[in-house]
């Protein structure tokens, strides 16, 4: 066994656990099919949320791992559930009006709000793949509607018509009395319509395949449920496309892990072993609530790479996948830090380390050197103090605080600088708010600006941190008070970087005029 799979069968990292657990499904034989089949699901009735992009982003990484622990081949595939009837009008989609005659059509018969592709669904599914494509996934993506009507599905179907019986009673142990009257695991696609019905079935023929039911006007039908013909009910569906595909692993957030024993029991029934689950919590907005891809809220992945790389997100999927996580904007400045934070720290870890540590999974085990010389957040109060427009501007301090840097040598830097300048245009500068300091702070900040105008050693981080750190140290109590002071007088925030650092990036002359416009009061006016 080599070093790297000997400690990775030791690692406590969350994906190498959950591997491990997928591998033991096969400790005796490996799978008949050939293969070990990760899957995540994908419900295209709204645009593809950031929580969408988590749940492939963390299968990945699982499956990754799980390649550094066998031999076995994988596949990982993306299914979208795109035969669904649009249960209702999405609010964050244009020409909404035009699609409310389509109600309860399935996503792939839905004309496309946007105008660009054949349909709702396909512009969804469109999206999506765009989403995971940006991030350099490789999966198979599999559409509902493809795998119902192609016939890919019609062994599970007729299965589930020979089983009927023993799947109704899965499902009809989890419904009210008054939706067991109406309930069936079978939901068919009115031929003329083109809807998908919620309609009592009347008899089902397992024998010919076919279910009989009455349509909303009262007509009898009977149809096939191969074909395209019919769908199955969602909590049905999950369970049968695991049969069907021969799943092995699939994640879905805390809202589903009540259905959990639903899935797999209609799994089982209809042949096929359940595959691995690992329930995730849930995304939060700015107010704690749910992030929903019909309501548009939270941050979207398009909103989070206009002001962060990639990686950072993959990062901020990483962390504490069983803990539910705000994602709001001010978050990434924060997971743009920390995620270089663990570059650096990587070359200089032993194995075992750098197996636990985020950045192996993110970039499976090859990973990069960071370039970034300056904190994201640093650059975020550069370019508030400076008022800088340009990235032009944020370089010429930059260059000063370390000349041998450059776009070209420093491109993680180089990024940054441009996602901090649009950072700043969107949320620091329209909210930030200067106070004028105490007479204490006063008399500090009048104490520090004089020792900087006097100061003629070593323009580095430590040493000017030094000075700063003195002048508090005797009058502020705890000393956390002074550089709030430093952060809300001289900087209009709450929270900022290593003032020494900032000192050094900024200029040492340049803070003693900052200093000098707070204590005139000309910050707070402005």
């Amino acid at each position: 066994m080599s070093e790297l799979r000997e400690a990775a069968f030791q690692s406590k990292a969350w994906p190498f656990e959950e591997a491990r657990r997928v591998l033991k499904r096969y400790e005796k034989a490996p799978p008949e099919k050939g293969h070990v089949l990760f899957e995540t699901g994908y419900g295209p009735s709204g645009l593809p949320h950031i929580g969408t992009f988590g749940e492939v982003a963390r299968t990945t990484m699982i499956r990754t791992a799980f390649e550094v622990l066998s031999d076995i081949p994988t596949r990982l595939v993306c299914f979208s559930d795109d035969l669904d009837g649009m249960r209702k009008v999405p609010g964050n989609v244009p020409n909404a009006e035009m699609l409310h005659e389509h109600l309860q059509k399935p996503l792939t018969s839905v004309p496309d709000p946007f105008g660009t592709h054949e349909s709702f669904g396909a512009h969804n599914n469109a999206m999506l793949r765009r989403f995971l494509d940006t991030f350099g996934f490789e999966y198979e993506f599999i559409s509902a509607t493809e795998f119902y009507r192609s016939g890919q599905f019609d062994e599970v179907l007729l299965r589930a018509a020979e089983r009927y019986d023993d799947l109704m009673k899965i499902m009809l142990k989890s419904l009210r009395d008054e939706r067991q009257q109406t309930y069936s695991i079978f939901l068919p696609i009115h031929p003329e319509t083109g809807r998908v019905l919620y309609v009592p079935i009347k008899h089902v023929d397992a024998g010919e395949g076919t279910i009989t039911f009455d349509d909303e006007d009262g007509r009898e039908w009977t149809l096939p449920v191969t074909g395209g013909n019919v769908k199955l009910q969602w909590k049905p569906d999950f369970g049968a496309r695991w049969a069907a595909l021969g799943v092995d692993f699939e994640m879905y957030g805390k809202d589903h892990s009540t259905n959990t024993p639903i899935y797999d029991g209609i799994c089982r029934a209809l042949g096929a072993r359940a595959p691995e689950h690992f329930t995730y919590e849930l995304f939060l907005d700015e107010h704690g609530q749910k992030i929903s891809k019909s309501k548009g809220n939270g941050v979207s992945i398009d909103e989070w790479l206009t002001y962060a790389s990639t990686e950072s997100l993959s990062y901020f999927m990483y962390l504490k996948p069983k803990t539910a996580k705000r994602m709001h904007f001010d978050v990434i400045p924060k997971a743009v830090d920390e995620y270089h934070q663990q570059l650096r720290a990587y070359a200089g870890q032993d194995l075992t380390a750098q197996l636990n540590n985020p950045v192996w999974h993110i970039h499976g085990g090859k990973v990069p050197e960071s370039t970034l010389i300056v904190p994201f957040a640093m650059l975020l109060n550069l370019a508030s103090v400076s008022g800088a427009e340009s990235d032009e501007q944020l370089w010429g301090f930059i260059r000063r605080y370390a000349s041998e840097a450059s776009p070209e040598s420093h491109p993680d830097l180089a990024a940054a600088v441009e996602y901090a300048l649009r950072y700043y245009a969107d949320f620091i500068k329209p909210t930030r708010s200067f106070r004028a300091p105490s007479e204490e702070e006063r008399a500090a900040l009048q104490e520090l600006r004089d020792q900087l105008a006097a100061y003629d050693g070593p323009v580095d981080d430590e040493a000017l941190q030094s000075v700063v750190y003195a002048v508090g140290r005797d009058r502020f109590d705890p000393l956390r008070a002074w550089f709030t002071a430093l952060y809300e007088v001289l900087l209009g925030a709450s929270q900022g970087p290593r003032f020494g650092g900032f000192i050094a990036l900024y200029g040492v002359d340049e803070t003693v005029a900052l200093i000098d416009k707070a204590l005139r009061g000309e910050l707070v006016a402005s």
